[in-house]
């Protein structure tokens, strides 16, 4: 007996009707003549749904984003960690503390590198890592993006380390005379040159002062100059030299400015080069030993009002001058605009050269066109 073929509409509500899944699609049925397709109805899904089932989601729906890049993100972490414990890195070991706080603000370079990284692998991970190195970088350094200089000031101070292998210093020391600054400090002054400098100053500065290898040129009177022992000499070696040997190359002086505002103590100092090398790593004896000396010389100081000026080879941010920073407040952090950096002159990625203070307001603070030095000078202005 045949069996009439269901029409349309009965085979649209048939539950037994519906696509072949399977090894039974085609298979005949039991007791029948013809062809019966059997199965299990697949259920209709939403297109998000279905695409995520074939790993095509969008960003959001898949976990994939989460688990791609983790190098990437363990490197944020790792650079975000390093700028934030970088106090805690010793430096018992190659003076690897110190090397990193020199150079702290660069780090924040590794941010817009591994985002790229991050965007271009649609790492999730690495870019939720980014956000502590990101943090930690502003809560450090976002002061100084912006200008904070303030116009007008009473006082402008300018120093300079002129190097020693400068091959123009008359043209430095009228470059420096024209910043118009009333103090000018120099450091690295050797003998062969000095007498240049004093020559081309001498009409802009009537008052100046020569201690070994640091300057200060002045249009206001000078009182009660000497010369800072930062013990560049240390141990028996230097104990035996006489005191005139030492004085050629002392690389420190304290002197009072008098100003309409009463005494200024003013120091200016050139504090022992750093050295990074395989061997030694990040080499700070001399300069570390010079940074107390100078702190207690500071500490002893009886004058209110104070600027220390000079190359000290290294940044605020170094703990070995925290002996310093506690007194003193960097003009470039309180009314800087941007780091300052002002060394090497040719492509500057350190501020060495400072002007601290205390008992005086920052005004302003920049850096001067290159001359014939390795440095940048440093300027500021003050007010009372």
């Amino acid at each position: 007996m045949s069996r009439t073929p269901p029409t349309p509409e009965t085979a649209q509500d048939s539950p037994s009707d519906t696509r072949a899944t399977g090894a039974g699609a085609g298979v005949p049925a039991a007791g029948t003549g013809g062809t019966r397709r059997v199965g299990v109805r697949r259920p209709i899904l939403p297109a998000a749904l279905r695409r995520a089932r074939a790993g095509d989601a969008p960003f959001g729906f898949r976990p994939e984003p989460w688990k791609r890049g983790p190098v990437l993100a363990a490197l944020a972490l790792l650079i975000g960690l390093l700028m934030l414990l970088h106090a805690e890195i010793p430096n018992r070991i190659w003076h690897l503390g110190s090397l990193v706080e020199t150079f702290l603000p660069w780090f924040g370079l590794f941010i817009p590198v591994l985002l790229v990284g991050a965007v271009w692998r649609r790492s999730a991970s690495a870019a939720v890592a980014l956000l502590l190195p990101v943090a930690v970088w502003l809560n450090l350094f976002g002061g100084l993006l912006g200008d904070k200089s303030h116009p007008g000031s009473d006082l402008t101070v300018v120093s300079h380390n002129v190097g020693a292998d400068n091959p123009d210093p008359a043209g430095t020391a009228r470059d420096l005379a024209a910043s118009g600054a009333e103090l000018l400090a120099l450091e690295e002054l050797t003998e062969q040159v000095q007498g240049i400098y004093e020559k081309e100053l001498a009409t802009a500065y009537p008052y100046h002062t020569v201690q070994g290898t640091v300057g200060l040129w002045s249009r206001l009177p000078l009182s009660d100059t000497r010369p800072v022992d930062i013990e560049t000499d240390a141990g028996p070696l230097g104990d035996a030299k006489p005191a005139e040997v030492k004085m050629a190359y002392n690389r420190a002086l304290r002197t009072t400015v008098t100003t309409d505002h009463g005494p200024l103590a003013v120091y200016v100092a050139h504090l022992g080069s750093v050295r990074v090398n395989p061997r030694a790593g990040f080499w700070t004896d001399s300069r570390d030993r010079g940074v107390p000396a100078l702190g207690k010389a500071i500490a002893a100081e009886r004058n209110e009002r104070v600027v220390l000026l000079g190359d000290l080879n290294g940044t605020m941010d170094d703990r070995a001058f925290a002996g310093i920073t506690s007194q003193l407040h960097s003009v470039q952090d309180a009314a800087g605009d941007g780091f300052g950096f002002s060394w090497p002159a040719t492509f500057p990625v350190a501020r060495i050269d400072q002007i601290l203070v205390r008992g005086v307001q920052p005004k302003s603070s920049w850096s001067l066109p290159a001359t014939g030095s390795d440095h940048l000078p440093v300027a500021a202005g003050i007010s009372w």
